[in-house]
């Protein structure tokens, strides 16, 4: 039996746009929320028309990015700055119990719907707003974006190539993390205080505020005054140890070995045949970022070099020592750990091949004396496994495939 949605009753008033606030709004409403976004009279949400196709322009639908963000909402226009606008969302926020926004701080109150007035509507209610630095403080009024968010935070001096060049990643991490996890984590606190008998409340999310206080790794090497760890190839968990690193394989592709327990690095050192590496790991002395690992690094990357990204996931993948491929959002997005549908072919496959197999055994008990059965590989009678013309599984990467 089935559970009900967790947030299932919840009323949520979402008022944000673009990315973060749509984010943690979403994940409110895939927890059961009852999620209504309200957008501005006119072209509403600027997201419709970001990264819009031509072929959603030409059907005139928002674009695939809206889509992804605003899935299981309702909407509806206001114009805020018309007194009905204003009397409809009071209305809207005597019911609710979350408000989500995500101006810059001030514009709700210029609007004469600021968290002060909805409170006396609502003492319940759990205003959130969303910000790229706070509504207070020196930088409240500043823009930003996410580039600006972790640029500020310290964030994007860490993502960096071997030279120190910063690395802009094309996930939102501030936005995201900072942003939407943090909203909603926060948004879930305050009502567990309501839960128990307590007034609603002001959250204030600061994405910068909240990036910073994330950059755990990078507060470790401040508190123990360790410079180098700040540094690429530096630290333990940026490449400073062969046992957690990335490397490219023969195909061009990229090899993520994460074998930072000295239990996944022996299984790692014996499968790839160099049982003489077993000791040298940094939780028996090696130097994080010293000589030994740096030339460890360099042997392990031209062994794994020497062969094609397939090869290694079809050695290692299936034992435990912490391999994976670095993939493709297109191969992602086929792999059966996120498409049920892939999963189930493969399902399916194994099923079939586990009869197919049984099948001459079967067949052989019941042939008379001095009969064959059909060849291992063949098909026997009767049998429905599937055969792909080239063979292959539906999925073509790893062991799946």
């Amino acid at each position: 039996m089935s559970s009900p949605a967790a947030l299932q009753g919840l009323r949520v008033l979402d008022l944000t746009r673009l990315l973060p606030g749509p984010v943690a709004t979403l994940r409110l409403a895939e927890m059961g929320a009852d999620v209504l976004k309200i957008e501005p009279p006119g072209a509403g949400d600027a997201a419709r028309l970001m990264m819009q196709s031509a072929v959603d322009e030409v059907a005139a639908r928002p674009s695939a990015f809206y889509r992804l963000v605003n899935r299981g909402k309702r909407e509806t226009r206001l114009d805020l700055k018309t007194e009905s606008g204003r009397a409809v969302l009071l209305a809207l926020a005597r019911d609710a119990d979350v408000l989500v926004e995500s101006f810059r701080p001030g514009v709700m109150d210029r609007l004469g719907v600021g968290y002060e007035t909805l409170r006396q509507a609502n003492p319940k209610l759990v205003y959130c707003a969303i910000t790229g630095y706070g509504t207070t403080g020196p930088f409240a009024d500043h823009p930003g974006h996410d580039i600006n968010y972790v640029a500020y935070s310290g964030v994007l001096d860490q993502l960096a190539t071997r030279d120190g060049m910063p690395v802009l990643p094309n996930f939102q991490i501030a936005d995201l993390l900072g942003g939407a996890l943090s909203a909603v984590t926060q948004i879930l606190a305050a009502l567990w205080q309501v839960a128990r008998g307590g007034e609603g409340r002001f959250v204030d999310v600061s994405m910068t505020h909240s990036s910073y206080a994330h950059n755990v790794v990078a507060q470790v090497a401040l508190a123990n005054d360790d410079a180098a760890a700040l540094q690429p190839g530096g630290g333990l968990l940026n490449g400073g140890v062969p046992c957690y690193n990335l490397y490219r394989t023969q195909d061009g592709r990229w090899l993520a070995v994460g074998a930072l327990e000295l239990k996944f690095w022996q299984t790692l050192c014996h499968a790839i045949g160099r049982d003489d590496w077993i000791e040298r790991h940094w939780s028996l002395g090696q130097a994080i970022g010293g000589a030994d690992a740096a030339a460890m690094t360099r042997e392990l990357a031209s062994m794994i070099e020497s062969e094609s990204l397939q090869t290694w996931i079809d050695r290692l993948e299936a034992i435990d020592c912490c391999v994976s491929p670095v993939l493709t959002p297109g191969e992602a997005s086929r792999h059966p750990l996120f498409n049920a549908e892939v999963l189930q072919a493969m399902m399916d496959g194994e099923m079939a091949a586990q009869k197919q197999e049984a099948a001459p055994r079967m067949q052989a008990a019941s042939l008379p004396p001095g009969a064959q059965p059909p060849q291992s590989g063949q098909v026997g009678p009767g049998s429905d496994a599937p055969r792909d013309p080239d063979g292959k599984k539906p999925f073509t990467y790893g062991p799946w495939g």
